[in-house]
């Protein structure tokens, strides 16, 4: 089963194998289930390309049973310093690498992390569905197209495309605006939100338009006593696309709070009151 909200593993390479199976364990008391990472994650510039995944592999090693209580999604396709590579010869090595990284022989979900504009999406579909066909991949997706591309590559699909993962928050609204929320519930893809807390400018806004959000999302916070994060994550999965934020916090504590975002009841005055403080302008 698929969590409400997922815990991303972006910052995650640098922990110990302790520290980042204590950050798993506190996702699963958090009532986390997905877990999502990439072959990048880990990248500084430099090196350090596949760390995220070479440590949740090692914690899978020494931790039978984890990886079964897991659904594990990652993802491929930029390979510095391109930036991206989705001809079939790269994927076939991505995924092949991404597994051996993960000491698993298959993950739950495998998207493409940003459109190769190189890339027919014919091409790219049959990349992915061999990966399904090989038993190396359950499911596959994209990540950061815009609604025309996530359009073709569906279309050249023989298998679902099962998810999309834009960055989606209070402070980013373009998939509501563009059309890829539509576009999903159409098809009947799954959204994964990267960033839901704006990259952190919620949680410490510094201009009028980030300011004007936080209160309108303390406003419903207060009524329901939970943390302003807490009521932003709730905020994107009210959504009717059913959005799946992906939460990135290396604090256990943190993570913690993630049950905290169940509690909270969206009225559509309260929902929009965040939409309209995000634009800076009333609805038509």
């Amino acid at each position: 089963m698929v969590s409400p909200i997922a815990w991303g593993m972006w910052r995650f390479g640098h922990a110990s194998p302790e520290e980042g199976r204590k950050l798993i364990e506190a996702a699963f008391a958090a009532g986390v289930t997905l877990f999502d990472t990439a072959d990048i994650y880990g990248f500084d510039g430099t090196g350090g390309f596949g760390l995220a995944e070479e440590l949740l592999g090692r914690i899978f090693a020494a931790t039978p049973g984890l990886r079964e209580r897991i659904v594990l999604a990652t993802k491929g396709g930029i390979m510095p310093p391109l930036p991206y590579d989705q001809s079939p010869a790269y994927l076939t090595a991505a995924i092949d690498a991404s597994l051996r990284r993960l000491q698993v022989d298959q993950v739950d979900l495998y998207q493409i992390h940003r459109p190769d504009i190189m890339a027919h999406p014919h091409e790219v579909a049959r990349s992915l569905e061999d990966m399904v066909a090989a038993g190396k991949v359950r499911a596959v997706g994209v990540s950061n197209f815009t609604p025309a591309q996530t359009r073709a590559i569906a279309a050249f699909l023989t298998v679902p495309l099962a998810s999309h993962q834009p960055e989606f928050s209070p402070l980013h609204l373009e998939p509501i605006e563009n059309g890829l929320f539509d576009l999903a519930m159409e098809l009947g893809v799954g959204i994964l939100a990267w960033s839901p807390l704006g990259g952190g400018r919620l949680g410490n806004p510094q201009d009028d338009r980030s300011r004007a959000v936080a209160a309108a999302l303390d406003a419903v916070a207060a009524k329901f006593a939970v943390s302003r994060s807490a009521a932003t994550y709730s905020w994107v999965m009210a959504h009717p696309a059913g959005a799946i934020p992906i939460v990135g916090t290396q604090n256990a504590a943190r993570i913690a709070e993630l049950a905290d975002a169940y509690k909270v009841r969206w009225t559509r005055q309260d929902w929009y009151d965040v939409l309209v403080a995000s634009r800076g302008e009333r609805l038509p």
